[in-house]
């Protein structure tokens, strides 16, 4: 059955131009108007200039696509994906569906597997995820990424249909960690790109970056997450990207944040959201995450960037 990308943004788009390479796929957008000017004009040209659909992509807004399709790659951010999955829940509900979003929904505290198998219970649900930029992935620049899913059957035969010879994917059934590490990695690089926009410097980046890794592996443990996962693709591989690169809109929004300058309310920013619902799980276990404290205050604006910093330099000392 033909491959879907569901989610015709940057990132979406990315995916299926670099999937197309292994055959034809459906790149299926919810404005129809758009996906014909998509499907005429072999552009995204709203959210990924320069970088042209291959033949193999057919663009479209037809809801009868969905039913059609086979594995699909639900490319929607995560705030808006249980709303997505319930309006389009009968073309549906019996599908694989691959997450391609980072985050924790703030309403439940879910991932994004959890949110697909809430809504659509016979669903077979699996997350791809990974340090990748869509421009990055659209070029045919080499990308490495991690796909989750808890039946390895089912894991290892998505393996072998996403990768590409430019697109290398490596699997794993812990999607816990999976899915915890590209939702933490969004809320460290908020606070890196503060960190730098404040103009504190590299090596407190590095404190940042590190201490934050630490946050991830406290919080996947006490999830019933494997650590050891996120010494790979989907934490550290994903953390030492979005941290250091302006690509990064969380890191940009940090940056923003750092400086005392407005942000683009229009720019979905997946770690603001997760930061507040991380910080809230964090309550409920009684566990000591300070770097996502510190960065759910400053987008509560309960602190301010001084404040931020006494707050972290002021704790105990302790062995590392």
């Amino acid at each position: 059955m033909t491959l879907t990308v569901i989610g015709a943004g940057a990132f979406g788009t990315g995916l299926a131009i670099a999937l197309s390479a292994n055959g034809p796929l459906c790149l299926w957008g919810r404005d129809a108007a758009a996906m014909r000017d998509m499907q005429h004009s072999r552009e995204n040209r709203a959210r990924l200039p320069g970088c042209p659909l291959p033949a193999q992509i057919t663009a479209s807004g037809d809801i009868a696509d969905l039913d059609r399709a086979g594995p699909a790659l639900v490319v929607v951010p995560m705030q808006k994906m249980r709303d997505f999955l319930h309006s389009h829940r009968d073309a549906l509900g019996d599908k694989t569906l691959i997450a391609c979003c980072k985050g924790i929904e703030l309403s439940t505290g879910l991932g994004p597997i959890e949110v697909i198998n809430d809504v659509l219970p016979k669903a077979q649900a699996m997350i791809l995820t990974g340090p990748s930029f869509a421009a990055d992935i659209a070029r045919g620049l080499p990308t490495a990424l991690t796909l989750a899913c808890a039946d390895s059957a089912a894991g290892h035969s998505l393996q072998q249909r996403l990768s590409t010879p430019s697109l290398r994917i490596y699997r794993t059934q812990d999607t816990v960690g999976a899915q915890l590490g590209g939702a933490v990695k969004n809320v460290i690089a908020i606070a890196c790109g503060a960190v730098m926009g404040a103009g504190l410097g590299e090596s407190a980046r590095a404190a940042i970056m590190t201490r934050g890794y630490a946050e991830m592996q406290r919080l996947a443990a006490r999830l019933g997450g494997d650590p050891s996962t996120l010494a790979g693709l989907c934490g550290l591989g994903d953390l030492a990207l979005t941290c250091t690169s302006e690509q990064s809109r969380n890191y940009r929004l940090g940056v923003s944040m750092g400086q005392g300058v407005p942000f683009d309310p229009a720019v979905t920013v997946e770690g603001a959201a997760t930061a507040l619902a991380i910080h809230a799980m964090a309550g409920r276990l009684d566990l000591d995450l300070p770097i996502t404290s510190v960065v759910a205050g400053l987008l509560e604006k309960r602190l301010d960037m001084k404040s931020a910093m006494t707050t972290l330099l002021s704790r105990p000392l302790k062995e590392e």
